[in-house]
């Protein structure tokens, strides 16, 4: 990503002191002190470095973003309807109807693009027995279509994008009746592997994971085995995005907002344990979780004209009496969000397809908007590739707090990647939403900014020598 106000931080020492008092230390460690505020800045508080800016798509990532095709995704949209039924207790033997046509056409689908990757993408079926348990009456074979593009510097770091593709009508346990699911979440499963389609040949930094994950509407048991089998794999998922509710931006109302998707970012982190509740409390960092620094980093890089769409972060973990498959990678500590469109039509979801009064229910291909669900794939195509050619977000980021003082030391773990630059420092007002302010230090792994921590927010992120920047991480206390 460039960005046009700042280069990539320089190599310097391992130690670098800032002061906001004297402008030729400032100048040492590369920071330029902001002057007296623009216009649209006179609300942003005064203090080191510059403001901060939105990263710009390169040429690499608009290239990209020009390959997602509108077209292939109605078709896929549709192809996954005409199974009839996805329900995950529907006929998984038959060729044509039922959850397993769609988990085998959706199979063929990814290998045949995998096909493209030169070997760097491999697809799998991933099954598990879930026992009788909510949803499920009788044990029952969940199954998860992976796709992994493996990354070409650091291919343990891993970002996982996907959507749901089974589906259900108004009674959660008729397995029968034709369930179309066309937004709910054919919608989502289309971006998922149109991304997968368009990225196979390509190699990203770190790996990217496609999936298109069953049992969502029983109980998010598909995500929730997925996460688990990265957890006990101690896997390092630095991101989770499901697309879930993508295909339509007319609301109840018959109004259209087809410029912006909603993100679902939760504040207090779900996995939070009590001795971690009891520090947030102390010092503050509610509007600071993994997921709500994902939140920013996507409005960052994908909310822009490259994709045509503005992220509406919400901040909640998901809707009133719903919920996602991110919950799963939640639960297990990962970050992860949830994309949804902007205003639903609660008729033509969870509904038997029927006429009432004249009125069509259910959730019928007629009633998506392609055209937006493809913006909204260029949103997460944006955002996973930023993220996967950026360096991972900064490890073990703590405040020093052992005395007290008036300014602010930040540590961290220095990152592997072989084309890491530097870090930079971000800091906003505590009410402010997003960073104002972005100091850059170097390479270096400890940092004195003469700046209360009491009184503002602090990040650290990584930059690459291309000025590829990571998501922020939050400072705990050391």
């Amino acid at each position: 990503m460039d960005d046009k106000d700042s280069q990539p931080p320089s190599h310097a020492s391992r130690r670098v002191f800032l002061s906001i008092s004297a402008a030729a230390a400032a100048a040492t460690a590369g920071v330029t002190l902001s002057g007296p505020p623009a216009a649209a800045d006179s609300a942003r508080p005064t203090g080191p470095g510059r403001p901060a800016t939105k990263q710009h798509p390169d040429a690499d990532l608009r290239a990209l973003l020009r390959t997602i095709d509108e077209r292939r995704i109605e078709a896929t949209v549709r192809k996954l309807v005409s199974f009839g039924t996805r329900h995950t207790l529907s006929t998984q033997d038959d060729p044509n109807r039922g959850i397993g046509a769609a988990r085998d056409w959706i199979f063929a689908e990814m290998k045949r693009y995998a096909a493209a990757s030169g070997g760097n993408m491999t697809v799998e079926l991933q099954s598990y027995t879930q026992q009788p348990a909510s949803g499920i009456p009788t044990a029952t074979l969940i199954t998860n279509v992976v796709a992994t593009l493996r990354g070409s510097a650091t291919p343990d770091r891993i970002y996982v994008v996907s959507g749901h593709y089974d589906s259900r009508v108004t009674d959660v346990m008729n397995a029968t009746a034709d369930a179309p699911g066309a937004n709910d979440d054919a919608s989502g499963v289309a971006v998922a592997m149109e991304l997968a389609r368009v990225m196979a040949g390509r190699r990203p930094k770190a790996t990217i994971v496609f999936a298109a994950v069953a049992g969502e509407e029983q109980n998010l048991y598909g995500a929730r085995y997925m996460a688990g089998q990265y957890k006990a794999a101690a896997a390092d998922v630095q991101a989770m995005f499901t697309n879930d509710i993508v295909g339509s931006s007319t609301a109840d109302d018959g109004t259209r907002d087809p410029r912006t998707v909603r993100l679902f970012a939760e504040g207090v982190p779900t996995a939070e344990t009590p001795a971690q509740a009891n520090t947030r409390r102390s010092v503050g960092g509610e509007n600071d979780s993994p997921a709500r620094q994902l939140a920013r980093f996507v409005t960052n890089v994908a909310d822009n004209d490259s994709t045509g769409m503005n992220v509406r972060i919400i901040y909640r973990r998901d809707r009133y009496r719903r919920g996602g498959d991110h919950i799963g990678f939640l639960e297990q500590g990962y970050p992860a969000a949830r994309f949804t469109e902007p205003n639903e039509n609660f008729d033509h979801q969870h509904q038997d397809v029927r006429v009432e009064n004249g009125k069509q229910f259910g959730d019928l291909p007629e009633f998506c908007d392609f055209a937006y669900i493809a913006r909204v794939a260029r949103v997460n195509a944006a955002t996973l590739w930023s993220l996967a050619q950026a360096p991972g977000t900064p490890k073990d980021v703590k405040v020093r707090t052992n005395q007290l003082t008036n300014d602010t030391d930040l540590v961290w773990t220095r990152g592997t990647e072989p084309d890491l630059a530097g870090y930079e420092v971000v800091w906003r007002e505590t009410t402010s939403p997003d960073w104002t302010h972005v100091i850059p230090v170097g390479d270096v792994t400890e940092v004195r900014i003469d700046l209360s921590k009491d009184n503002v927010f602090f990040g650290v992120r990584a930059v690459d020598r291309a000025g590829h920047r990571s998501p922020a991480s939050f400072p705990l206390p050391s």
